[in-house]
């Protein structure tokens, strides 16, 4: 794993289509118990090299209620994101992730990390690469049926500070979704006496 993470450090793959160059943010061990899916870091994460390091990372681990000691841990969670590098600015936020990376590496690092027991999908990008046709015709149908994809896959929209609004018209989200995300969780990283 070890070999793996130093040679996704170093790729250089689609560096000429990325404005700052590339910086793949990724973790992961072979003890990881869940990886969390994303979609590309934000320049905030780029800057920082710290994956989530932003107001969404602070809405996700409310929604998952984790600390940041058990979010940054990868011996428990694997920070996976589609695109590993930051793809820059569109029109309305940043681009979508580019499509290589998941291509190159996503299989490989779950072959090493053997233990993962839930793969959280966050945003449509993850959704689709992962479930295929087995997503609903939109991401908030998709959520809503959330339950078709466990005990593999948990199914979030993005946490984006722009996603408010989307949470406050659905609030079956905070409602039926967080609570079992929320002990599905917790019972995957309580410690075993093993």
């Amino acid at each position: 794993m070890q070999q793996l993470l130093q040679q996704i450090a170093s790729c250089q793959v689609c560096s000429d289509f990325l404005p700052l160059g590339a910086r793949p943010i990724v973790t992961a061990s072979p003890k990881s118990k869940i990886m969390i899916v994303g979609q590309a870091p934000g320049l905030a994460v780029h800057q920082s090299g710290i994956p989530w390091d932003d107001k969404s990372g602070d809405n996700l681990r409310q929604w998952l209620q984790v600390d940041k000691l058990t979010f940054y841990d990868p011996d428990q969670i694997a920070l996976v994101p589609m695109g590993f590098c930051y793809p820059g600015k569109g029109k309305s936020g940043d681009l979508p992730p580019r499509k290589e990376c998941a291509l190159l590496w996503h299989q490989r690092m779950l072959e090493y990390m053997p233990k993962i027991k839930l793969i959280i999908l966050v945003g449509q990008y993850a959704q689709r690469y992962y479930l295929g046709g087995r997503t609903c015709r939109t991401l908030s149908e998709t959520v809503r049926h959330f339950e078709d994809y466990l005990p593999r896959y948990f199914v979030l929209p993005h946490p984006s500070p722009r996603n408010n609004i989307w949470k406050t018209k659905n609030e079956w989200f905070s409602q039926s979704v967080l609570p079992i995300l929320q002990s599905t969780v917790k019972e995957i990283l309580q410690p075993t006496d093993t």
